[in-house]
This record gives structure tokens, C-alpha cells and sequence, in this order.
């Protein structure tokens, strides 16, 4: 029986916390040639809209430094690079190698070559030097991290005074009526989906697991401020299904 001090959820199951992270690699692995494609058809093209509503919230400017953490195929890190320019610096992270191939090789088709670097990189322990940049963000990651409040402090660290932290993620819906619908189209139709477009159903199932295990928009907010963070709030997307949480380092 696993020692429940040394575990960790992988969606409805509880795995060593050591095996965690092997676990999560193999489930982008299996769908990493096909992850653009299922973002589409899952969220029907809205995840764009999330994720511009984020891009649009970092404040940005020319010249800024920018960190994507788990920012798989750059979504993201390509939205930042145009606010920072030339003059700025992007870096994109990711601990599964085969998502940061695709996310690099996207971005240098988009012609940016000279402001984004890319990175393998664990979310828990960020190898930059603190304080190194004025924004981080973390899109559809941080459930998939082993310990969040490791995370949570690794990107605190890297923040400049002043900083911001975006985390956009799955959360818990709040319109009413939303939630049923909600359960019977994750654990129905979007496996089906997943074994359909790329023969793995199990990865989608795993997927709409780990968004209930995941600490609603309250919890991850005090999370933040149990972190450091100051100034923090969230927005719920999409009656909820969504929330961007932004929290600041002073």
C-alpha cells in the first residue's frame, strides 16, 4: 500500500510521488503529434480565446522577459514574443522533451528565432537565477505537477519586484446547470474523442480526472498567497470551466 506522506493523484489514482512525473511524461508523449488538433476539437477553438485573454493580462512590453512554464506547444510563449519584441526575451519550458521539440520547431515556422529560447525544465525546481523575469505563466500545466506548492514557490522565485504570475487551468464551473453537462461530456465523449483522433482514450480519461482532483478557484488562490504572492484574484472563464488566477511578487 503506498504511504499516503509519499503519494501523489495521477487523476483518480494515487501513485508513488516519485512516479508521478514519469507517468504525466508518457501521457503527452502518447499525444503530443496530435495535441494541437484535439485542443481544437475539445474546447471547439475556445482555448484560443482563454489564452489571448491571458496574453492580453500579462501587461507585457517591448524589451520584457517572459517564462512559459509547461508551455508545450508555445500557445503561449508565441503570444508573449510579439509583445516583447525583438529587445525581449521569451524562454518556453517543458519536462516532457517531445512537447518542447513541437513547441520549438512551431515557433521558429512563426520566424522567431532570436527572442525565444526553449528549455526541458521541471516546474518544481526552475534552473534560472532568481528574479529573472517580469512575467511567468503556466497554461494547463500546474495540475500536472507533483507538488504545486513546490511550483508555486519556484516561479515566486524567479519573479522580478513587480512581477506577475498567470496561471490558467481547468477549474470548477459555477454557472448553474454547467456541472453535469460538464461531467457527462469529460468522461463520455472526450475519451471517445481521444481514441478516435489519436487511439488513446486512457490520456483523455486521465485528463478529465485530474481537473477534479485539481484545487478549485479558492483554494488555488490561497495557495498563491500561502506562496507569497500579493494582489491575487481569478477570473472564471467560460462559466468556470476555466479560471485565470494572476498574483503578484512585491
Amino acid at each position: 500500500m503506498n504511504d499516503p506522506r509519499h503519494t501523489a493523484d495521477f487523476g483518480f489514482e494515487q501513485v508513488a510521488a516519485e512516479d508521478k512525473a514519469r507517468r504525466v511524461r508518457g501521457v503527452f508523449d502518447s499525444v503530443a503529434s496530435r495535441y494541437d488538433l484535439m485542443n481544437d476539437l475539445m474546447s471547439l477553438g475556445i482555448h484560443r480565446l482563454w489564452k489571448r485573454f491571458t496574453i492580453e493580462q500579462t501587461g507585457l512590453r517591448p524589451g520584457d522577459h517572459a517564462l512559459d512554464v509547461a508551455g508545450g506547444t508555445g500557445d503561449l510563449s508565441l503570444g508573449m514574443a510579439r509583445r516583447v519584441g525583438d529587445a525581449g526575451r521569451v524562454v518556453l519550458t517543458d519536462i516532457n522533451a517531445t512537447m518542447l521539440t513541437l513547441g520549438r520547431d512551431r515557433l521558429l515556422d512563426q520566424g522567431f528565432s532570436s527572442s525565444i529560447s526553449c528549455c526541458v525544465a521541471d516546474a518544481e525546481q526552475l534552473p534560472f537565477a532568481d528574479a529573472s523575469f517580469d512575467c511567468v505563466t503556466i497554461g494547463f500545466g500546474l495540475r500536472n505537477v507533483t507538488d504545486k506548492a513546490a511550483a508555486l514557490a519556484s516561479m515566486y522565485r524567479v519573479l522580478k519586484p513587480g512581477g506577475q504570475l498567470l496561471v490558467l487551468e481547468f477549474s470548477r464551473p459555477v454557472a448553474p446547470g454547467l456541472a453535469p453537462v460538464y461531467d457527462m461530456y469529460s468522461f463520455k465523449l472526450l475519451p471517445a474523442m481521444g481514441r478516435i483522433v489519436t487511439g488513446d482514450s486512457d490520456s483523455y480519461r486521465y485528463l478529465a480526472e485530474s481537473i477534479r482532483m485539481h484545487p478549485d478557484q479558492d483554494t488555488l488562490q490561497q495557495m498563491m498567497i500561502d506562496s507569497g504572492f500579493e494582489k491575487c484574484r481569478y477570473h472564471n472563464l467560460s462559466g468556470g470551466i476555466v479560471a485565470l488566477h494572476r498574483g503578484y511578487r512585491f
